[in-house]
């Protein structure tokens, strides 16, 4: 059984910061589409409910699916530190940084949505995923 590793404890804000944002979607979208007179047989496909609604509210969504996709390497490499006994110290501190990082793009993302902003976090939060990566390789390979 795997042991309880200081690891986990971002793993689990980033999961909980999903549901944040998956809720604030479905708020942004639900109190604006009957303003649009958009009905929930138009969201039958997200891509077509995208074209109607307003950039501030589908920015939400757009989000959402972010975390969605980069996030997923970051569950499997903290796991897999976790595994291995490298759960702490500096993995632990990147972890951290790109859980924080990852929020913050949330926040930009959905509110003033500053593309230069944006990817300024993003490549940021990659770099620190990426030696997240390369420490576990190096544990495992050694």
């Amino acid at each position: 059984m795997l042991q309880h590793s200081p690891i986990f404890a971002p793993v689990i804000v980033l999961i909980l910061w999903t549901f944040i944002m998956l809720f604030w979607m479905a708020v942004a979208r639900l109190s604006t589409m009957p303003k649009l007179k958009i009905s929930l047989e138009d969201a039958e496909r997200t891509s077509e409910l995208a074209k109607k609604l307003p950039a501030k509210t589908q920015w939400k969504a757009d989000n959402y699916n972010h975390l969605l996709e980069q996030p997923t390497i970051f569950y499997a490499t903290a796991f897999l530190l976790a595994l291995v006994g490298g759960g702490d110290g500096i993995n632990l501190s990147l972890a951290w940084f790109y859980v924080g990082g990852r929020i913050i793009h949330s926040i930009v993302q959905s509110t003033i949505n500053k593309v230069m902003v944006r990817f300024t976090l993003f490549l940021l939060t990659s770099i620190a995923l990426l030696i997240m990566a390369i420490n576990a390789a190096m544990i495992i390979l050694k």
